[in-house]
């Protein structure tokens, strides 16, 4: 079973941590915050596209939860850049739950934000009269999940920045 540790922010551990950062880490930041605002508001039509439409009209929470979710999402992608080409290798494994629950979230969010008759998936599970009575009043909770999850793993990724597992002790 998958226990999570609390979720205790600490702005000035926020802030120690990332004054750390390199302009490399930092640029990595911006440009994958841009990726994951994109890989999420383009499909669902949050930012309206020539391929992509929507049945329903965007929400208002929609637009703040894509920006969230792009920030929290490139500052967490960021917390993988290594910091310099002459650093250590740093492996991420697949026991790194952060990594886990933050790829969650923003899948989360995915439908959070979507149209809810537009989601073949929950088409399929609800039909369409299932999507707006069922999917669609939830959407708001999902992106309260979706986003908490990627805060919770942006905060433990900042936490452990600087140490290492005892599997990274040379001996």
């Amino acid at each position: 079973m998958l226990t999570l540790p609390s979720l205790k922010i600490s702005p000035r551990v926020w802030r120690e941590a990332m004054s750390q950062w390199s302009s490399r880490r930092w640029y990595a930041a911006v440009v994958s915050g841009l990726g994951v605002g994109f890989l999420i508001a383009l499909p669902t039509a949050v930012i309206p596209n020539p391929i992509f439409g929507r049945a329903i009209e965007t929400t208002w929470w929609s637009y703040p939860t894509v920006i969230a979710s792009a920030i929290l999402g490139g500052l967490l992608i960021a917390t993988y850049v290594r910091e310099s080409i002459s650093d250590e290798e740093i492996e991420v494994t697949s026991t790194d739950t952060s990594l886990r629950i933050g790829t969650l979230g923003g899948f989360i969010t995915f439908f959070a934000v979507g149209c809810p008759v537009c989601n073949k998936l929950v088409l399929l599970a609800l039909g369409s009269s299932g999507a707006i009575s069922w999917f669609a009043p939830i959407q708001p909770f999902l992106a309260v999940i979706s986003l908490l999850f990627m805060l919770w793993a942006l905060n433990v990724r900042l936490i452990n920045q600087n140490s290492c597992s005892l599997t990274a002790i040379k001996e």
